[in-house]
């Protein structure tokens, strides 16, 4: 599995569209109201990745298994979410279990979509999801501080270590400013981190426009843009309509034809997949032989007993040396055999830390 995407916005904004048509399923009802999606859908979807092909093709694989990306569709925020208006606090803890963010912000005009603010304006609907936010993670901090400073006064430790932490979280919050811009201590991350705050959570802003817009965007998509590296998050600009027909051809000239009268070069569920790697640090790497040529996704700085841990534990446990062949070498050397003839293949121990793109043998003896 790559990483688990939460897939968030006001009602109407396009996100059930764009999560039916990277899933190519209909398992989400994109119908025009608000509240249509009650149970947050899950889709998977191979995470396209023209290397794979390459080692595939190169070792003779019989199967080709790319890494996969996890989408979840949660139903639309609105106003007053944290306090419970709308199905809001239902949502929110669905929230809780994604990895990251992907919030759809409506850049298009549309007079048979209604909107639910009235009116097209996609930093203000970013402020109110982002508020409702930071709402519930601020009411979640000051019942938790609550029970830490009684356990504090008591002499608790853990209860102090906890407070250490959660007091600047709560005091950012009530400064109107999301958990993930608290600076504290690199040793002390993983208390923030378990804390399972909303706004600690990476944020992928996803501009959705019209199609006429989908090459070069528009006004709101720019400011979108502006306002995501102005947080030092990522931005992406994609039509959910454009999306829709593509997942409807299953043809791949046709889809490179239907992409190239556009004047686009990929899909857009390429560039939300390769911002959201980004996002969340993560490098894919390769193994590849006669059976199979597979994909694996491991967050940056991953080193090789871990990344074999990912194929199987006991891999990781018997874990001895990893030969190891960067793509570029695999692809120009012809593959394996040609690679090793040319010194291009590695042995590394337990402390080589894998880079994107490595292709893999793992030796081990459990």
């Amino acid at each position: 599995m790559g990483f688990t995407c939460g897939i968030v916005g006001l009602p109407n904004v396009g996100k059930s569209t764009l999560f039916n048509a990277l899933t190519a399923t209909a398992a989400a009802d994109a119908a025009n109201y608000p509240f249509c999606t009650i149970e947050p859908n899950v889709g998977r979807v191979a995470v396209p990745d023209q290397r794979l092909a390459v080692c595939a093709r190169l070792a003779k694989s019989a199967e080709i298994i790319p890494t996969q990306l996890e989408f979840v569709d949660i139903a639309g925020l609105v106003r007053g979410a944290a306090r419970g208006e709308g199905l809001g606090n239902q949502f929110l803890s669905h929230i809780r279990e994604v990895d990251a963010i992907a919030h759809v912000l409506r850049c298009f005009a549309d007079g048979n979509v209604t909107h639910v603010e009235g009116s097209v304006d996609p930093i203000r609907d970013a402020e109110t999801v982002e508020t409702e936010l930071m709402l519930a993670d601020l009411e979640s901090l000051e019942r938790r501080a609550l029970h830490l400073v009684k356990r504090a006064r008591g002499g608790d430790k853990e209860a102090k270590l906890l407070l250490a932490v959660v007091d600047p979280a709560l005091a950012a919050l009530r400064a109107g400013k999301p958990a993930r811009e608290v600076v504290i201590d690199p040793e002390r991350q993983g208390t923030l981190a378990a804390l399972q705050l909303l706004t600690t959570k990476p944020v992928l802003y996803i501009a959705n426009v019209d199609e006429g817009s989908a090459a070069s965007g528009n006004t709101e998509s720019r400011r979108v843009a502006e306002y995501a590296a102005a947080r030092g998050a990522r931005s992406v600009m994609i039509s959910a309509a454009i999306e829709a027909e593509l997942a409807q051809l299953a043809d791949a000239d046709e889809k490179g034809e239907f992409l190239a009268s556009l004047g686009l070069a990929e899909t857009g569920l390429a560039r939300v997949i390769r911002a959201g790697y980004a996002l969340l640090h993560l490098v894919t790497f390769f193994t590849a032989g006669p059976k199979e040529a597979h994909a694996w996704t491991v967050e940056q700085g991953t080193k090789a007993p871990q990344a074999a841990g990912k194929i199987h534990t006991d891999f990781e446990k018997g874990f001895i040396r990893a030969e190891t062949i960067a793509f570029a070498d695999f692809a120009a050397h012809g593959g394996e055999q040609g690679a090793k003839d040319a010194g291009r293949m590695r042995l590394e121990g337990a402390d080589y830390v894998v880079q994107d793109g490595d292709v893999m043998r793992f030796r081990f003896n459990v």
